[in-house]
């Protein structure tokens, strides 16, 4: 793996993003919060993380929901995955939204999401007449079926 160096501002109480383990693709990120927050059944809010960074050009921070908040607590980020682009030099700050059917509290430093860096390439778009056939053609959602 090749390292990739991201300047980071932590203007939080909490401890800079890392990885949990050594084949970890994703960084916890935590809230930054005053106090605990509750979100209503289907309310959504932005939390922020008091994090603000500077990537390398040619790389982007992906914002992922993190599955333990899903599955235990029905909390989940909206806009996923969410993008940072290497020019953004705000707080990262993120969707978090309540599906559960019951309210859900949000302590200070609580991990809400997770962060993954990763490079990505800029298209050329180039208008054409007709596009190559292949064997799925225009075949949408469902297409393939259940196997």
């Amino acid at each position: 793996m090749a390292e990739v160096i991201v300047k980071i501002i932590n203007k939080s109480a909490n401890e800079l993003p890392a990885y949990a383990t050594a084949e970890a693709a994703g960084m916890d990120l935590r809230a930054n919060l005053e106090a605990p927050l509750t979100l209503q059944p289907l309310e959504r809010t932005l939390v922020p993380t008091g994090l603000f960074m500077e990537l390398p050009s040619g790389y982007e921070a992906q914002i992922r929901p993190r599955s333990g908040l899903a599955i235990k607590q029905g909390l989940t980020l909206l806009n996923t995955p969410g993008t940072i682009d290497a020019d953004y030099r705000g707080e990262i700050k993120i969707i978090l939204i309540n599906l559960s059917n019951e309210p859900q509290v949000v302590q200070p430093g609580d991990r809400i999401a997770q962060m993954v860096i990763a490079p990505f390439v800029q298209a050329t778009m180039q208008p054409v007449e007709i596009l190559s056939t292949t064997e799925r053609g225009e075949g949408g959602f469902g297409h393939t079926g259940k196997s």
